[in-house]
């Protein structure tokens, strides 16, 4: 299914999934715990698809951040800021598995979210890596 704009003026369903599953990831890394225990603790389940991105980001996580290792020149995984690291891993987890959500819905939801949760440069620094591995993964 493509991208849901919702009501115009509000977010979507897709793009409060998408926030929901970076809350998670970031909740795992900065607790250090498997984000499965993070899922798994939640009072009410999470949306499906922010499960679905989550648990995809887990179970691809050494191809992602292979991907993102070779397209991030200059910068490693580890000195990335958390929430930007989390954005990229998701977007590069929708473009290497969920073919039906176009291209420019992953990469500007994925600026969208690195501009309102991180850095004020954020948003260009993960437009970038993400331009970079769509040409690798989607060309």
């Amino acid at each position: 299914m493509p991208s849901d704009p919702g009501v115009p003026g509000r977010p979507g369903p897709r793009h409060q999934a998408r926030e929901r599953a970076l809350a998670l990831l970031y909740e795992a890394e900065m607790k250090r715990r498997p984000v499965s225990d993070v899922l798994d603790e939640l009072p009410a389940p999470a949306d499906p698809y922010a499960a679905v991105l989550v648990q995809g980001v887990v179970q691809h996580r050494a191809r992602i951040d292979a991907l993102l290792s070779e397209s991030a020149v200059g910068w490693e995984l580890e000195r990335m800021p958390v929430v930007d690291l989390a954005v990229l891993r998701l977007a590069t987890y929708e473009l290497l598995e969920e073919p039906d959500v176009p291209l420019a819905v992953v990469i500007d939801e994925a600026v969208e979210l690195a501009g309102e949760y991180s850095t004020d440069d954020s948003g260009r620094f993960v437009n970038g890596v993400l331009s970079s591995v769509a040409a690798q993964v989607r060309p």
